[in-house]
């Protein structure tokens, strides 16, 4: 009988966040995890006080309310996420910028596929918190502009001709691509996109072509 491999967690996949060195910490990756599997609004604070195994006079020493942890939640996810992802396609694409883009598809691939996958928190995050306003919302923006600013700066390494552009539209499908694989369920999104990322590469970024040596005269 064959053996069904077992799917990875993300940590497992993209290494694991950095342990928790106080009380703060443990409050925020707590947070973090009940956020993620089950949205913020339907996670009160007692279950998180719970689930830590502290009082509310431990917590509102470190936090002001549960917003304040909410905050601090998404910006310690967005400090792993950056770092996690970096090494990921680092691995793959050692530091050659254009080939960091395509493999940026790869690790999608990977972490689409893990076992505790529950789609984008920020993009999770935005939505539960629509307002522009709202400093949760913000902070998960922050997250997203960040990172399309990257890209614009991966590209612009590479010798894109319009790397703004390229950001544009290179965020515009990476965003689509969660959508492919959160909403529409699909696994094998990533692999989609990734050919899509080809044609756009090669539009804004064109691989350098090898000169063909000059013909030579034979001499006799």
């Amino acid at each position: 009988m064959a053996i069904v491999e077992r799917a990875k967690t993300a940590a497992e996949l993209l290494g694991a966040p950095p342990a928790a060195k106080n009380g703060r910490e443990r409050l925020i990756d707590q947070a973090i995890d009940l956020f993620y599997q089950h949205g913020f609004n339907a996670v009160g604070l007692d279950q998180i006080l719970d689930a830590v195994g502290v009082t509310k006079t431990t917590f509102y020493k470190h936090f002001e309310s549960k917003d304040d942890l909410m905050v601090a939640a998404v910006l310690r996810r967005d400090e792993w996420e950056r770092q996690a992802w970096a090494r990921a396609i680092q691995a793959r694409a050692a530091d050659d910028p254009r080939a960091q883009l395509l493999a940026l598809f790869d690790v999608l691939h990977d972490w689409f596929n893990a076992s505790d996958f529950r789609g984008c928190i920020f993009l999770n995050t935005a939505a539960e918190f629509p307002n522009p306003h709202d400093p949760v919302h913000q902070a998960a923006a922050a997250y997203k502009r960040r990172t399309r600013d990257a890209w614009r700066d991966m590209a612009a390494a590479a010798g894109a001709t319009d790397a703004e552009t390229f950001a544009d539209h290179f965020a515009i499908l990476i965003e689509g691509t969660l959508i492919l694989r959160q909403v529409h369920g699909r696994d094998d999104a990533a692999v989609v996109a990734k050919k899509m990322a080809e044609q756009l590469l090669e539009q804004y970024i064109p691989k350098r072509r090898k000169k063909a040596p000059l013909a030579t005269t034979p001499t006799d």
